[in-house]
């Protein structure tokens, strides 16, 4: 056997792993979100529009502080914990006492002055929505790197036990308060009670490795670890403007009346609604990220990295193009989730799920920065996309309402991804296949466009239609790929 075909085969077994990871991780990031996203045809059809936006907007305020919350530790963690002759039990409780350091007091502070930041936010009646809120996040920390533990020892199937229980108890609760014993004065009060409900499984599922955390300061480690950790927190927090800040900001910009059958806040838990099918894009490259980010950092000395990281893309990105097309083209049928009175914003759904599909190769792109120690180019990267993302839907918003939110997401994406390729290949060269990978998209759109533009009277006919446009577009991508595949089997 010849080198080439030697590094062929290590490269496949290496590929092979992390996708029987990224399976499991999928079950538990995917499966449960996947049964989160069938709350929200309870939640649409039980809560009206203004009420839904008003979990929009809160949940994107989580989003915000949850990064400061973690302040990029988990990341930190990793990197920290895989160095030559590291101690990972004393990493350990370093990142751990440094997340519980910060979210403690913040949680404190949130129920201290509860009352004025629900009036700030418009639901002053109920101060104890922010109360709970405070309580999920803190939750949220404390088994934060607990999990990332679990990442880092390979133990996919606990990390997804928890996840699948955790979702499995909110889903239970929902189906109990919303639909067996519903009681309007509670209203989406239920939704945060049910939220801290799971979270405590969460603390009870760690209650040993919990027990066995000790707090811990190293002058010289801890140092280290907040000094690489600060730019990840900080490109969170531009990632998180890049991703809820649209949630935030669109009953700001929406000129009155700009809809003129829909209030603002109507507007906004449309635009929330709808954003769920695009969210489940994200939830495949969350659970890539969850095997992936590990495999890279512990692959990073191999000097054939840099082409097994362009193989990783190449192949995930065909993936992230067949889920575009097959949930763009079925539309139709997928409207059925949410409420009626919530399909008017249907038609973004295909702009945010491409834009998802660049955020999720700028993760990939963004393995040279991580690699390199060079984590303030994510920051400036993610911050650059932070302005754009503020300027675009300033800009937008007045003249395209709830769509300008979904264009202003894509430019940002796009550009964030265009960047740090530019960079990476500079500082990290690796090889992507950037003209295939191009291919790919434009085809994708292009076929979204046309199909949508045909109608069927008949559903079935519809359904059959669409089916039979994805198996063909999957087998063109076989035949076009059948050169790499076979020499995959061959191996």
């Amino acid at each position: 056997m010849g080198r080439k075909d030697v590094l062929i085969q290590l490269f496949m077994s290496k590929l092979k792993t992390l996708a029987t990871e990224t399976v499991l991780y999928g079950l538990g990031t995917i499966l449960p979100r996947m049964l989160n996203f069938l709350l929200v045809p309870l939640h649409t059809y039980v809560f009206s529009r203004e009420e839904y936006g008003a979990v929009t907007k809160l949940y994107a305020l989580v989003g915000f502080v949850n990064v400061i919350y973690m302040f990029g530790m988990e990341t930190a963690f990793f990197r920290f914990a895989t160095k030559p002759e590291s101690d990972a039990k004393r990493i350990f409780n370093l990142a751990e006492s440094i997340v519980i350091y910060i979210s403690l007091p913040l949680t404190i502070l949130l129920v201290a002055f509860a009352s004025p930041i629900s009036q700030a936010l418009g639901v002053g009646q109920h101060p104890e929505y922010i109360i709970w809120l405070g309580i999920v996040m803190l939750m949220d920390a404390v088994v934060a790197i607990p999990f990332a533990r679990l990442r880092l020892q390979k133990k996919a199937f606990q990390f997804s036990l928890a996840k699948i229980v955790n979702v499995i108890i909110v889903v239970a609760l929902t189906y109990y308060f919303l639909v067996l014993s519903y009681d309007p004065a509670i209203g989406i009060g239920y939704v945060f009670m049910i939220n801290v409900s799971a979270n405590g499984f969460f603390i009870l599922f760690f209650i040993k490795t919990l027990g066995s955390w000790r707090p811990a300061f190293d002058k010289q480690i801890s140092g280290a670890m907040f000094q690489y950790a600060y730019p990840v927190m900080l490109t969170g927090a531009a990632g998180m403007t890049n991703e809820m800040f649209s949630r935030l900001t669109l009953d700001w910009w929406l000129p009155d009346h700009f809809y003129s059958n829909l209030s603002k806040e109507a507007a906004l838990g449309i635009f929330g609604a709808c954003y769920k099918y695009a969210v489940l894009m994200n939830l495949g490259i969350q659970a890539f990220r969850f095997a992936a980010e590990p495999f890279f950092f512990s692959h990073a000395a191999d000097k054939n990295s840099p082409i097994l990281f362009a193989k990783i893309n190449h192949y995930f990105l065909i993936t992230c193009c067949i889920f575009l097309l097959a949930v763009s083209i079925n539309l139709d049928v997928l409207q059925h989730f949410i409420g009626e009175n919530f399909r008017d914003g249907l038609s973004i759904v295909p702009i945010l799920l491409l834009a998802y599909l660049f955020l999720g190769i700028y993760y990939n792109f963004s393995v040279w920065f991580k690699l390199k120690d060079k984590t303030y180019f994510g920051t400036w990267i993610t911050a650059g996309g932070a302005f754009i993302t503020v300027a675009a839907n300033y800009i937008l918003i007045p003249y395209l309402g709830y769509t300008g939110s979904a264009w202003a997401a894509l430019l940002c994406y796009f550009s964030m991804t265009v960047a740090c390729f530019i960079t990476g290949q500079k500082y990290y060269p690796i090889p992507y296949k950037v003209i295939h990978g191009l291919t790919y998209i434009v085809v994708t759109i292009l076929l979204i466009y046309i199909v949508n533009l045909m109608q069927f009277g008949n559903p079935l006919l519809a359904i059959l239609f669409h089916s039979l446009v994805i198996i063909v577009f999957v087998c063109a991508i076989y035949l076009f790929e059948r050169e790499h595949l076979r020499q995959e089997n061959k191996v």
